[in-house]
């Protein structure tokens, strides 16, 4: 088993010390390594913790930061930084991966770079600087590490839907709809589906997540990628509005 991280340069990275370190290492001992070591609690609490915090400050942000968006851009806005892939990024980008405490087995199948543990492992650290610092401390770690992601997501919200924009494109190209092929492993409570987009007889897409609409999704962005000239999937749209010109 590895020794245990320095968690000194997570801090930084953070942004925040904690006045209880404790907490920090509860929040990075996945369950893994709880029942190897036995005795210390996971940080599943504190995951359940930080979901509930991180929703509520990315919507404080997206309600106050973006007025000019209804309410059901909000919600898109808020889906595309609270979601495990999204999530998975902003602990790469951390180095919360080097120091979640997993057990041999998850080390060694690549625990520390699967999306689930990154996402769970972020949301209880979150938890964790919740209860160590209260709301302001929450707040200003989620402000920092999402104010720019929001600003960017909240340029292609139109871009968000990739299974109508995917759809727009192959009946364009192939006259035919997407087909997608799903399946997945794991217990009821862990459980991860895997989609594989048809398009044509073809596979052309593939994606996973903890949901059907996750991994769906990740496979038509995939697969609109990949059938797509630019990749860009406002320009689905531009050969039709082209032959539209000059339509009564």
């Amino acid at each position: 088993m590895r020794p245990d991280p320095d968690l000194t340069e997570l801090g930084r990275h953070l942004g925040y010390e904690f006045r209880d370190p404790g907490l920090l290492r509860r929040a990075l001992a996945h369950r893994s390594w709880c029942a190897e070591v036995g005795g210390p609690p996971s940080n599943e609490r504190l995951e359940f913790l930080g979901d509930a915090v991180l929703g509520w400050v990315v919507a404080d942000l997206a309600y106050r930061v973006h007025g000019d968006l209804a309410e059901g851009k909000l919600t898109d806005l808020r889906k595309s930084v609270v979601n495990e892939s999204a999530l998975a990024e902003v602990a790469l980008e951390i180095r919360l991966g080097d120091c979640i405490l997993l057990g041999k087995g998850e080390d060694a199948a690549g625990g520390r770079s699967k999306p689930s543990i990154l996402s769970d492992a972020f949301e209880a650290v979150l938890g964790a600087v919740y209860l160590d610092g209260g709301p302001p401390a929450a707040f200003g770690l989620v402000e920092r590490l999402f104010t720019d992601r929001m600003a960017t997501a909240a340029l292609r919200l139109d871009r968000l839907d990739f299974k109508t924009v995917l759809q727009e494109l192959t009946a364009r190209l192939h006259d035919t709809a997407p087909v997608y092929v799903l399946s997945d492993s794991g217990p009821d409570h862990d459980k991860r589906f895997f989609a594989t987009v048809i398009v044509a007889g073809q596979s052309v897409g593939y994606g996973e997540g903890r949901s059907k609409k996750t991994a769906e999704q990740a496979a038509a962005e995939q697969a609109w990628v990949s059938l797509s000239d630019d990749g860009d999937p406002n320009d689905s749209n531009s050969n039709d509005s082209d032959s539209n010109d000059g339509r009564g």
